[in-house]
């Protein structure tokens, strides 16, 4: 199946089921990666899902792409522009809208997975607006604040659910930013689990397994 155009280049892989209206889950990469790395894993992942894997809207050079831009200063330090990862936010919520139209999947039953750049726009997306998405799959990234809508508090939360995960060894995002996580969903009444591994910045075959597992449960077919 040829994917549609639409505002943001993807890949797709269809549900095997022939019922109408699958559940999707879309994946969200790296910064510096490309759709292709997260959909290695879709051939692992349930049959009954519509999985779609997203490009990020900003190029880099030489190659990949960004949710945002990351620049390394002498004098600051390293900073994030949070107002392209703002924008990212919304091009995610516009693409999904339109993903789940152009596709004719289930739009009450969306799964986002990220990794990394992926997870922060993933926590950005599903804390902004949370009666967009279902469950949530954080692996390797954290939460920032300052690219969620300014009255996130006041949404109802509840119907959420996340995995988190993190490498103990993570070089590229401390381990002690995700561990923030629990505390934050827990004050905003997020059911939720949160697990580390003996790894740096990736994804073990254990972490795999272990989300998996979590989304099978979660699933509505």
């Amino acid at each position: 199946m040829t994917p549609t155009p639409l505002s943001l280049e993807h890949l797709i892989r269809p549900a095997t089921t022939n019922s109408n209206k699958s559940p999707v889950l879309f994946m969200l990469h790296g910064y510096g990666s490309n759709e292709e790395d997260l959909f290695s894993f879709a051939s692992e992942l349930p049959k009954e899902l519509f999985i779609i894997s997203v490009r990020a809207p900003f190029n880099l050079e030489p190659y990949g792409y960004a949710w945002y831009a990351i620049n390394f200063d002498a004098q600051q330090g390293k900073w994030s522009d949070d107002q392209q990862a703002i924008e990212s936010r919304d091009k995610i919520i516009v693409f999904i809208k339109e993903a789940c139209k152009a596709y004719d999947l289930d739009d009450e039953n969306v799964t986002l997975l990220g990794f990394s750049q992926g997870t922060i726009l993933s926590y950005a997306v599903a804390l902004s607006y949370p009666e967009k998405i279902k469950n949530v799959i954080a692996l390797s990234g954290y939460i920032n604040e300052g690219i969620l809508i300014a009255e996130f508090k006041n949404k109802d939360h509840s119907t959420l659910d996340f995995y988190c995960s993190h490498g103990q060894v993570d070089a590229v995002i401390p381990v002690e930013w995700a561990q923030r996580a629990p505390e934050f969903l827990e004050n905003l009444g997020i059911s939720h689990k949160y697990e580390e591994f003996p790894v740096g910045h990736g994804v073990a075959p254990q972490n795999f397994y272990s989300f998996k597992e979590w989304l099978d449960k979660k699933l509505d077919f």
